[in-house]
C-alpha cells in the first residue's frame, strides 16, 4: 500500500486502519467511564502507571477529560472515517461504475488532513494540564482558557477543525463522482441504496460542515486572540458576545450530524435486506424519497436541543412539531425493509444480521427520541442519562452495526480474502445484544433521574439505589469490549490465512461484484461497464429460466434481450464468473 497513493481503494484502507485505531482509543475511554460509574473512586486495574499520583484512580479532572474525548473521538475520528471515509471511498466509485474518484488527489488530501487532526488529538493527551475537558460540544465559556487552561483544549479544537475540513473535501469528491462519473446507463434510479445514502450524507456535509468549522474557528479566536464572539458577563471586561450563538451554530451541525452518520447505514440496510432476502428492494423510490426527506428536514429540527437553554417558548412548538414529523419518513423506510424481508428466501449471513441489528437498535433509539422531541417530556429528561442512552443507540450502536454490515459485506472485495462466517455471525449477534444491554441500562438510569456527566452519582441520596444497575450495565460494557476481540481475531487471521474470495461470494448483481475481480485493479474495471438494469434483479423468472441462477448482473444482457437488441451486448462488460457463495 503506497503511503501517498491517490487510488480510492488505498485511501479507503487508510481511513479504515486509522478509524480502527481511534475506535480502540474511544472504546477504552468508554470503559474507564463505565468503571468510574460502577466502582467510583476505586483504582482501575493496570492504570497505576498512567495515573501514579492518584494510584490508578480516576480523578474528577481526569473524568472530565475522559467523557469529553470519548465523544469527540467516536464522532469525528471513529464512526465518520469508518463509515464515510473507508466504506465511502471504497464503494462509491466501484458501485457507480467509475474508474476512480472524480478528484483522486483530493481524496488523498482528505485523508492526510484527517491524519493531521488525529495527530493533534493524540498529542493533547501528553501536554501539561491534560487533554480537552469541555465536553464534546465545547460550549463557551467552558471551552475558553478561563475554565480549560492549557494547550490540550486548543489542540483538540484544531484537530476537530482538521476533521471538518477532511469531511468537506470528501463530500465534494463523493458528490461530483456520483453526479459526473457514473457509468453509461447508471441512471439515478439504478443506484444502489448505499450510494444514495453516501450521496445524501455528502450533501449534508457540504451544507453543515462549514457551520461547525466556522463556529470552531471563532471559538479558537476567542480562546487564542482575545476576541469576544461567544463570551460575555464575567468572562470579559466590557461588551461581550453571545454564548447562545455558539449553541445555535453547533446544533445546526450537531443534529444533521446524526443523519450524516446514519444515512450511509440506512442505505446499507436497504441493500442487505434485499440481497439476503433474495428479493428486489420493496419501495425503492419510496425509500430514496424518505431518505431525501429526512435529509431536507434534518437542518430544521436542531433547536429541540435548546429547549432548556432559554429558547423562546414561541419557537418550542414549531421545533417540536418538526422533530416529530421527521420520524414519519423513517417509518416508511422501516416498513419497506420489513416488507422486503417478508416471505423472502432469507440467508442469515453476517452482513444481514448486522443490518437487522442496526434496524433494531435504531428503531429503539428513534422511539426513545420521541420523548426528547416534545417540550413537556424533554425538559425533565434533557440533562439525564436518558439522552445518553438514546444518543448512543441512534448515533453509536446503529452506525457501528452498519459499519460491520458494510465491512463484512465488502471485505472479500476489499482484500480478496474471506472472513470466517461463524466468528462473524457470533460477533455481530453478541455485539447487538450487548449494545441493547448497555444503552438500555443508560435509558433506565436516566428515567430514574441520574444526571449525565456526574463524576460520582452516588453522592446524591436519591441515586444510590442505581449503583447495582450501573454495575450491571458496566459489566455488559466490559463484555462488549471483549466481544470485539472476536472481530480482531477474525480480521487478523483472515488477512493472513483466510481463503481467497470468490469474485461474487454473495451472488448479487451490482457492478463491483459482477464486473471486477476481488480485489479490483487500480482502474477498477477492464472496460467501463454499460448498465442495463437496477441493482436488485433477484429471483427474477427470466434470470432463473435463462441463466439458471437467481441474480442478474447490472451490466449483464440476457440472451432474450440480446436477440431483441443485438447492438447492446457489444458494449456490455463481461460478467466475472462466480463459483459460489459464502456465509
Amino acid at each position: 500500500m503506497r503511503l501517498f497513493s491517490t487510488d480510492h481503494k488505498v485511501v479507503a484502507r487508510q481511513f479504515l486502519w486509522a478509524g480502527f485505531g481511534f475506535l480502540l482509543l474511544g472504546g477504552l475511554l468508554a470503559m474507564l467511564i463505565r468503571w468510574q460509574w460502577a466502582y467510583p473512586g476505586r483504582p482501575v486495574p493496570g492504570l497505576g502507571a498512567v495515573l501514579p499520583s492518584a494510584d490508578g484512580s480516576i480523578t474528577p479532572p481526569a473524568y472530565m477529560g475522559l467523557f469529553t474525548m470519548h465523544g469527540l473521538v467516536m464522532v469525528f475520528f471513529a464512526i465518520a472515517p469508518l463509515l464515510i471515509g473507508a466504506l465511502g471511498n471504497f464503494v462509491v466509485p466501484l458501485a457507480v461504475g467509475a474508474r476512480g474518484m472524480a478528484f483522486p488527489k483530493l481524496s488523498a488530501l482528505s485523508f492526510w488532513v484527517f491524519a493531521v487532526g488525529g495527530a493533534l488529538v493524540l498529542a493533547s493527551f501528553g501536554v501539561r494540564l491534560g487533554t480537552a475537558s469541555a465536553a464534546w460540544t465545547s460550549y463557551p465559556p467552558l471551552s475558553t482558557h478561563v475554565f480549560t487552561p492549557g494547550a490540550g483544549q486548543t489542540l483538540v479544537m484544531m484537530g476537530v477543525l482538521c476533521a471538518a475540513v477532511s469531511s468537506f473535501l470528501s463530500a465534494v469528491n463523493y458528490v461530483v463522482t456520483v453526479v459526473r462519473a457514473r457509468a453509461p446507463g447508471m441512471t439515478w434510479g439504478r443506484l444502489p441504496l448505499t450510494v444514495w445514502g453516501l450521496f445524501l450524507t455528502s450533501v449534508l456535509n457540504l451544507l453543515f460542515i462549514p457551520v461547525v468549522a466556522a463556529a470552531t474557528g471563532l471559538l479558537l479566536l476567542d480562546r487564542l486572540t482575545g476576541t469576544r464572539f461567544f463570551l460575555e458577563g464575567a468572562a470579559v471586561a466590557g461588551r461581550g458576545g453571545d454564548p447562545m450563538l455558539y449553541q445555535h451554530l453547533f446544533w445546526m451541525f450537531g443534529h444533521p450530524e446524526v443523519y450524516i452518520l446514519i444515512l450511509p447505514g440506512w442505505g446499507m440496510i436497504g441493500d442487505m435486506v434485499s440481497y439476503f432476502s433474495r428479493r428486489p428492494a420493496h419501495g425503492y423510490r419510496g425509500t430514496v424519497l424518505a431518505m431525501s426527506t429526512v435529509s431536507a428536514l434534518s437542518g430544521l429540527v436542531y433547536a429541540h436541543h435548546l429547549f432548556t437553554s432559554g429558547l423562546s417558548p414561541m419557537l418550542g412548538r414549531a421545533f417540536s412539531t418538526l422533530t416529530l414529523i421527521i420520524s414519519l419518513p423513517s417509518t416508511v423506510m422501516f416498513l419497506n425493509w420489513l416488507v422486503t424481508m417478508w416471505r423472502g428466501s432469507v440467508r442469515l449471513t453476517a452482513p444481514l444480521l448486522a443490518a437487522v441489528g442496526a434496524m433494531v437498535v435504531f428503531g429503539l433509539g428513534g422511539i426513545t427520541g420521541l420523548a426528547l422531541g416534545a417540550v413537556a417530556t424533554d425538559i425533565p429528561l434533557h440533562g439525564t442519562m436518558w439522552v445518553v442512552g438514546h444518543f448512543h443507540l441512534t448515533m453509536g450502536a446503529a452506525s457501528f452495526l452498519a459499519v460491520f454490515a458494510g465491512l463484512y459485506f465488502w471485505f472479500p472485495k476489499m482484500f480478496g480474502r474471506t472472513l470466517h462466517a461463524g466468528l462473524s455471525k457470533t460477533h455481530v449477534v453478541l455485539t447487538a445484544v450487548l449494545f441493547l444491554a448497555v444503552f438500555g441500562g443508560q435509558l433506565l438510569t436516566g428515567y430514574a433521574g441520574q444526571l449525565r456527566r456526574l463524576y460520582d452519582p452516588y453522592q446524591y441520596e436519591y441515586l444510590r439505589h442505581l449503583l447495582t444497575l450501573n454495575k450491571g450495565t458496566s459489566h455488559a460494557a466490559f463484555t462488549l469490549g471483549l466481544v470485539q476481540l472476536l472481530f480482531v481475531v477474525n480480521l487478523v487471521w483472515s488477512l493472513r490465512k483466510g481463503p481467497a474470495a470468490d469474485a461474487n461470494p454473495w451472488q448479487v448483481g451490482t457492478l463491483e461484484w459482477t464486473c471486477a475481480p476481488s480485489p479490483p485493479p487500480v482502474d477498477n474495471y477492464a472496460q467501463v461497464p454499460v448498465v442495463v438494469r437496477g441493482p436488485y434483479a433477484l429471483s427474477q423468472p427470466e434470470g432463473l429460466e435463462q441463466l439458471g441462477r437467481d441474480w442478474i448482473g447490472q451490466a449483464e444482457v440476457l440472451p432474450d434481450e440480446a436477440r431483441r437488441a443485438p447492438e447492446a451486448p457489444a458494449e456490455a462488460a463481461p460478467v466475472v464468473p462466480s463459483a459460489g457463495g459464502v456465509g
